[in-house]
């Protein structure tokens, strides 16, 4: 008879701790509970993120769609990295402004870009603690600063 898995009464610790070492050899998981992950991520682990808008851009979509997509390049409070950030909805970058502070959250993908436009993985959320959405509708208005 082979030789496999222990089994038996007293066998448990030995699985238990063959299979904690045996998952960092996927990558799924070492990737997720990594310390490097974590530092190469400009949210540092968190789901989103405040920041200072530094200038507004217009990032040009990729082949073959023909667009410019309006973005804002954004310094991050908790660690002062520098990130562009997506504006969804027609024509709400004209509700934000330099030195604004905006809210900014992932685009989906999980760091990665998304559709045509090339190199951004975020998008904002709020501009000056109000709603993106909520100013687009006209339901809210910007605070005055």
């Amino acid at each position: 008879m082979t030789r496999g898995k222990p089994a038996g009464m007293n066998a448990a610790r030995k699985l238990r701790i063959t299979r904690r070492n045996q998952r960092w050899a996927q990558k799924s998981f070492n990737k997720s509970h990594s310390l490097t992950a974590m530092k190469a991520n400009p949210f540092g682990g968190a789901s989103m993120a405040k920041g200072i808008v530094l200038e507004r851009l217009g990032i040009e979509a990729k082949q073959p769609n023909s667009a410019i997509r309006k973005c804002v390049r954004v310094r991050l409070i908790k660690n002062g990295k520098k990130i562009a950030a997506f504006v969804p909805r027609d024509g709400c970058l004209n509700f934000i402004e330099e030195n604004d502070e905006v809210l900014i959250a992932g685009f989906g993908r999980s760091g990665h870009a998304v559709g045509d436009i090339p190199g951004v993985r975020f998008k904002v959320v709020k501009v000056s603690s109000v709603s993106l959405l909520a100013l687009y509708l006209e339901k809210k208005e910007k605070p005055r600063s």
